[in-house]
């Protein structure tokens, strides 16, 4: 089994193997950010499957920086995600409540810029080379936010799981591998569980994804 050492090294080298895909992304997300402010709600059904697809990149850097651990469970997660999705109904996200909102965007900023694994040596490098879509931590952070802002595309199957995996490599991080800032995705990981779980006619599809 990895140290916390070398499981923090592989993923600094992931970051910076990678930074070309992290730009990428984060000129997805931009292009993702100027979409919603522009009054753009996608289909719950194609925001789940877009929601799972960085995911896929973390699990492709993983295996390029040899942690099989990683590569598999968020290629097996991206799977669950995308599968779960395509059950759900094509009708647009669900406003989400104005305190999922503030939580959302606040996710999607850390996400955004998580700083931990990005050389200072590289000016403001934390604004468009931060790991997102490379390394677990900051990718689960920005998905859940922007699953946040989707109301958890109203289904507590797919929220469910994504929330279980942030609690998850949260705990981790923070707590095994030293990384305190997060403390952050845990904050964000409970809060889309809570949104999963309230009692609200618009997010009552107790797994129905799943069974359906």
């Amino acid at each position: 089994m990895p140290t916390p050492t070398e499981i923090l090294d592989g993923l600094t080298t992931a970051t910076a193997q990678g930074w070309i895909i992290a730009v990428a992304w984060h000129i997805a997300m931009l292009i993702a950010i100027i979409a919603i402010a522009l009054g753009w709600r996608p289909g719950r059904r194609l925001a789940g499957v877009l929601l799972a697809t960085p995911l896929v990149t973390v699990s492709i850097m993983a295996w390029l920086v040899a942690n099989p651990f990683n590569g598999t469970v968020f290629a097996l997660l991206a799977v669950a995600l995308i599968l779960l999705a395509l059950r759900l109904p094509r009708d647009a996200v669900a406003p989400a409540p104005r305190w999922a909102v503030i939580a959302g965007a606040l996710m999607v900023i850390f996400g955004w810029i998580y700083p931990h694994f990005v050389s200072p040596e590289i000016p403001l490098g934390f604004l468009y080379r931060s790991p997102f879509g490379l390394v677990p931590c900051p990718t689960l952070s920005g998905v859940i936010g922007f699953a946040l802002l989707a109301n958890g595309l109203s289904s507590r199957a797919w929220s469910g799981v994504l929330a279980v995996a942030g609690l998850f490599y949260a705990i981790v991080g923070a707590f095994r591998l030293g990384v305190q800032i997060d403390l952050v995705l845990l904050a964000g990981a409970i809060a889309l569980a809570v949104l999963a779980v309230r009692p609200d006619p618009e997010n009552r599809v107790w797994f129905s994804a799943a069974v359906a």
